[in-house]
């Protein structure tokens, strides 16, 4: 590189010129950080913004984990939805070792012994620890119809042969409650997304006419929107589940719930996207819009609503714990999903009586993902309403 030239002025002040040919990439290399951030996308910003939100990413792989989970739940479980085991009805959980006698020999579990109390007639189970029972992975066991579309044996972990893998116990039928956990995670966890995009759309479309057009048509539409929020929430689902009838298969039980649960869940949205538009509407672009002849239908969609698409992903993330919740209370107190179907509301409701709960207690441990899972989506909620202005 030639050494850069010296000249002086008439003020006796020098000039430094570089002689070496321009090269027009090597600012990128030189970019300062702050000019990264000028030029960075809207949704660039975002996401640098939810990745500084520790809890919410945490809570968003907790998220994704669990979704993957229920989508190959047939994978991950360790049994067949249906797979009874009449000699360990109501066995405890299991727990899971790595030495036995003082040498590693990797995760296993004792086989499990039982004899019948006749003073109050309950099982009473033990540990075998001379039966030692190792965990096999990506192995072959129960037999399952995969999405319904083929057969397969395959599973994620599996019990050693003759050997029983019961990690959180069984329930009256000899069933086991982790691989049903499992499996109704994949219609609990659904039912969230399906009823907040008919919701979602309920909203966007509702709220967007209130607040483009105001006047007599935002009237009517508020008016609608406190007659229905005036109601008890969970009186109003209980009443509107009962209507249901009772021949309906179980697909349309399901369906039936996730549409009154989206149709009673669209008024906040509604709300809130009015607001948004009221104050939009206002804007030139918006303005410059109606004086070329958009349509209202395509300054709505095209100007306004991308305007605030990332707080609406925001609150849509928010309200899908309220359709878990919805479906997990109305499926508990026997209005809801019913068997055959498997969810963590339906779960709950074979745990009602107290006295099974207080002699077998692993019965409540289908609350536990919902916890998690509402926990989770409310810390991944918030920091995505946070990002969703990162000019903050």
């Amino acid at each position: 590189m030639t050494p850069p030239s010296n000249d002086m002025n008439a003020s006796g002040v020098g000039h430094f010129v570089s002689q070496a040919p321009f090269d027009p990439y090597s600012i990128e290399a030189l970019k300062p950080e702050q000019e990264r951030y000028y030029l960075a996308s809207q949704w660039q910003l975002m996401w640098w913004k939810l990745k500084r939100h520790r809890l919410a990413v945490f809570s968003g792989i907790v998220l994704l984990v669990f979704y993957i989970a229920a989508l190959f739940a047939e994978v991950v479980a360790p049994y067949n939805l249906q797979t009874r085991h009449t000699d360990f009805i109501y066995a405890p959980p299991q727990t899971i070792n790595w030495f036995h006698e003082g040498q590693f020999i990797g995760p296993f579990v004792y086989g499990l012994d039982y004899r019948l109390n006749m003073t109050n007639l309950k099982r009473e189970y033990s540990e075998d620890q001379q039966r030692v029972q190792r965990l096999r992975f990506f192995c072959r066991a129960d037999a399952y119809p995969f999405w319904n579309l083929f057969e397969s044996r395959f599973h994620l972990v599996c019990p050693d042969r003759n050997g029983t893998l019961f990690l959180l116990g069984t329930d009256r039928l000899g069933r086991d409650m982790l691989s049903r956990i499992i499996y109704g995670a994949r219609i609990s966890l659904t039912i969230g997304v399906l009823g907040i995009i008919i919701s979602f759309a309920l909203g966007i479309v509702i709220g967007g006419l209130a607040g483009y057009y105001s006047g007599w048509v935002d009237n009517v539409i508020q008016r609608l929107i406190e007659i229905i929020r005036s109601f008890p929430e969970l009186p109003l689902w209980m009443a509107l589940s009962a209507i249901l009838p009772v021949n309906w298969s179980p697909i349309l039980i399901f369906f039936g719930i996730t549409v009154i649960l989206a149709l009673l869940d669209w008024t906040g949205l509604a709300r809130a996207v009015r607001s948004k538009l009221l104050a939009l509407r206002e804007e030139d672009y918006c303005t410059a819009a109606q004086l070329m002849g958009a349509r209202p239908r395509r300054i709505i969609g095209r100007h306004l609503l991308p305007g605030f698409l990332s707080h609406l992903i925001a609150s849509a993330t928010l309200s899908i714990p309220s359709m878990i919740l919805g479906e997990t209370a109305l499926s508990f107190l026997g209005l809801g999903l019913r068997p055959p179907i498997t969810s963590w509301g339906v779960l709950l409701n074979e745990a009602q009586n107290i006295n099974v709960v207080a002699l077998y207690p692993w019965l409540m441990l289908p609350v536990l993902p919902v916890i998690v899972v509402i926990l989770a989506f409310n810390f991944f909620g918030d920091g995505l309403r946070d990002a969703a202005d990162p000019y903050k």
